[in-house]
């Protein structure tokens, strides 16, 4: 009952960003002892681990524009959870964001300001363990329509919070207000 990757839709909430993947960099910070930043090489280099998840669009049948915005994928990449703990996320942190590469302009109290597509996850559910920085789809390289070179599998989650272009997780204090 696994999708074919040619099958499974695409959505972008600022566009298919441009950038070099072999550049790429993620970057852990905010509230932890011990910020990081890692290569592709460094996260592929870490723990494999797959999980097949059910990848669905929020809006999926909102309309007859936009019907089978559901897919079901062996995802494989690293957990999350352990290199959280190696970052020492601090006690007073309770959120944790995921910012993607992708961006765009909003308008936010008649201002303009330019906005990484970010979602964020209570500190509980980001050490799911069920949770990944997936690298593959059905055992394939993971395209870039769909986050090359990583992006947040969420299982059980609307597709939103899968953030893909994943360049830097965040612990905050405090709620994360976005759009």
């Amino acid at each position: 009952w696994v999708s074919k990757n040619e099958e499974v839709f695409a959505v972008s909430h600022y566009g298919v960003p441009k950038f070099d993947i072999e550049k790429w960099q993620l970057e852990i910070t905010g509230l932890v002892n011990h910020p990081k930043t890692l290569s592709l090489a460094d996260l592929k280099a870490r723990r494999r681990k797959s999980v097949t998840a059910t990848l669905e669009c929020s809006g999926n049948g909102a309309g007859p524009a936009f019907m089978g915005a559901i897919g079901n994928v062996k995802w494989t990449g690293t957990p999350l959870a352990p290199l959280l703990k190696e970052c020492g996320l601090k006690e007073r942190g309770i959120e944790v964001v995921f910012f993607g590469t992708d961006e765009k302009t909003e308008k936010i109290r008649d201002k303009d300001y330019t906005q990484n597509f970010a979602r964020s996850l209570s500190r509980g559910d980001a050490f799911r363990d069920d949770i990944i920085l997936a690298y593959e789809m059905n055992g394939e390289p993971l395209p870039k329509e769909h986050g090359a070179p990583f992006r947040l599998i969420v299982p059980v989650w609307f597709g939103f919070t899968w953030v893909k272009w994943l360049a830097r997780i965040e612990e905050l204090d405090r709620r994360y207000m976005h759009r």
